[in-house]
């Protein structure tokens, strides 16, 4: 595929993408307000065009698709326009923190007659998607639980809480392995442990199709990294440690002793961001629909934004009956 890919936002994990792009051979265009990072991008890959100018990327007919890397808030804006010019998109998660704006961009692709990819990027990991075989297949059994966990320190906190930078990977993650949708949230907490208006910690539990119950756990503020996934059928569970180099993925039976019967299963070590820009390449080129698709987006941007309901509405009704014990006590 000829060179026809602009990414805007090349900040920490825009570089990322830029990388692949690139070595993909479809790297058109980078576009960044700042120039120091512009300048790395021109260093690093001196035939790649750089612009600070969004509107240029748009308006420039060799450039068919846009990488949209930028803070959350952005995105909508930004892949509106971008699909009203007829290009092709890939928008980091959340795609929006709005289900109505989620679902307006979805449809506005399906208008426009161009892919929408949303980077749910666990979907595309070799790991994840064995452990989906292996249910699919029935190596577990009936599936009734699962549980991820993803904590780790971030001390740049530009979004609007942990649960959307990134719980949308753990609700993505359990609804694509099981292969059930998330119905309804049961359960929600957030709490704010630096006091700066914004959790850093939060805890989900949301019931799937089929009486599956996920837990969802996401930390900014934890000084061990933890980024697993437990998936317990009737028959066995499963357990996918992804900050280990190897043997990440682990079959227990449960009806054993879990320290002497373990099953490891082996997967091709490729990396999960290349593969899903090479499954968003392919996906133009072929015209097929994203496995990450706006559907998809719209579906984890429901469930998120209903659990940050009920957080908002925890903490309301914590504050309010604080206040009434401080008055019944004067």
């Amino acid at each position: 595929m000829e060179k026809c890919v602009a990414v805007v936002g090349c900040g920490l994990w825009g570089r990322n993408i830029v990388r692949n792009f690139y070595n993909l051979n479809a790297l058109h265009s980078v576009c960044d307000l700042d120039t120091e990072n512009l300048k790395m991008v021109s260093e690093a890959y001196n035939d790649v065009n750089i612009t600070q100018d969004f509107n240029e990327i748009l308006s420039n007919p060799d450039i068919i698709a846009v990488c949209i890397i930028t803070p959350s808030h952005t995105h909508f804006n930004m892949v509106k326009k971008a699909l009203l010019a007829g290009k092709h998109v890939y928008v980091e998660k959340p795609i929006s923190t709005s289900s109505a704006e989620t679902l307006e961009l979805k449809e506005l692709a399906e208008k426009m007659n161009v892919k929408l990819l949303v980077g749910h990027l666990l979907l595309y990991h070799p790991a994840v998607n064995r452990l989906k075989m292996l249910i699919a297949e029935g190596a577990l059994g009936k599936i009734k639980y699962a549980q991820s966990d993803r904590l780790n320190i971030n001390y740049f906190k530009n979004d609007r809480s942990v649960m959307w930078d990134l719980a949308p990977h753990d609700v993505s993650m359990i609804a694509h392995v099981t292969g059930k949708k998330p119905l309804r949230v049961l359960n929600a907490v957030g709490v704010d442990s630096e006091f700066e208006n914004i959790c850093d910690i939060t805890h989900l539990t949301i019931e799937f199709e089929d009486g599956v119950i996920g837990q969802v756990s996401d930390s900014w503020i934890h000084p061990q990294k933890r980024v697993s996934l437990l998936v317990r059928g009737e028959k066995a569970t499963a357990i996918l440690d992804d900050t280990i180099a190897e043997g990440k993925l682990k079959i227990y039976d449960n009806k054993k002793n879990a320290q002497n019967d373990i099953e490891v299963f082996d997967y091709l070590e490729i990396e999960p961001l290349k593969l899903e820009c090479q499954h968003f390449l392919n996906c133009i080129k072929n015209d097929k629909t994203p496995r990450s698709d706006g559907e998809n987006g719209y579906m984890i941007v429901k469930v998120l934004e209903e659990a940050e309901k009920v957080i908002l509405g925890s903490k309301k009704e914590i504050l309010d009956n604080h206040e009434f014990k401080l008055s019944r006590s004067k």
